[in-house]
């Protein structure tokens, strides 16, 4: 790793540590990582994947998202909400992907708890950028040392204690900021990543939902 968590690649682009020079993790890094979604699928995905990742690598889950994809009707929480205990069985003898059945039955709760969500809010989009950080709530400067300081914010202690009372599990503050991090509510990229200028920009345009 060199100075400030910022590892040079081949192409001579600086880039966060954390991708360890691996190609797929390299350009999940790359081109999802912190960039602003607000797909209602893809949301539901991350925040569900985030809690199978716990206790694991998110280098792991990655790995079986597709597998995941599959197992679970491409994350469309309407089909979700309504599996059973047949599909529950399948999904504990689905060696694709982690078979861990309290966060299977977390996963067919939490997706009646996004139909909930969704029903209040217009989207599960207006509902979760509702809770991205005002300037005033982010560092100065993210190096290495912020990031490893920061595995929680108080607005990630805010959001996860919000959905814990609309009976989301397996939400807790950790899990909901590397969500946040990774949907883009906040830019987590390191100072000195191209990433970092890129997701700015980015931002900058995005029209909140």
């Amino acid at each position: 790793m060199e100075k400030a968590g910022i590892i040079i690649g081949e192409d001579g682009r600086g880039r966060c540590f954390w991708h360890g020079g691996l190609e797929d993790y390299r350009r999940y890094h790359d081109e999802e990582w912190g960039r602003p979604v607000t797909d209602d699928f893809r949301l539901f995905e991350k925040i569900c994947l985030e809690g199978f990742q716990s206790g694991l690598s998110w280098l792991t889950i990655l790995r079986k998202r597709e597998n995941f994809r599959a197992a679970f009707a491409g994350f469309d929480f309407e089909k979700v909400a309504r599996f059973g205990e047949e599909d529950i069985a399948r999904l504990l003898a689905d060696a694709g992907i982690i078979r861990h059945r309290g966060k299977i039955v977390s996963t067919i709760n939490n997706a009646a708890r996004a139909i909930e969500l969704r029903d209040e809010f217009g989207s599960l989009a207006k509902f979760f950028w509702g809770f991205e950080p005002g300037p005033h709530e982010r560092p100065e400067l993210m190096d290495l040392e912020t990031l490893r300081a920061n595995p929680t914010t108080p607005v990630s202690v805010r959001l996860s204690k919000t959905l814990k009372k609309r009976g989301w599990t397996f939400v807790g503050p950790t899990t909901v900021y590397a969500f946040m991090q990774a949907m883009g509510l906040v830019n987590d990229h390191l100072d000195g990543c191209f990433c970092r200028r890129e997701v700015e920009e980015i931002r900058l345009k995005f029209r909140r939902p």
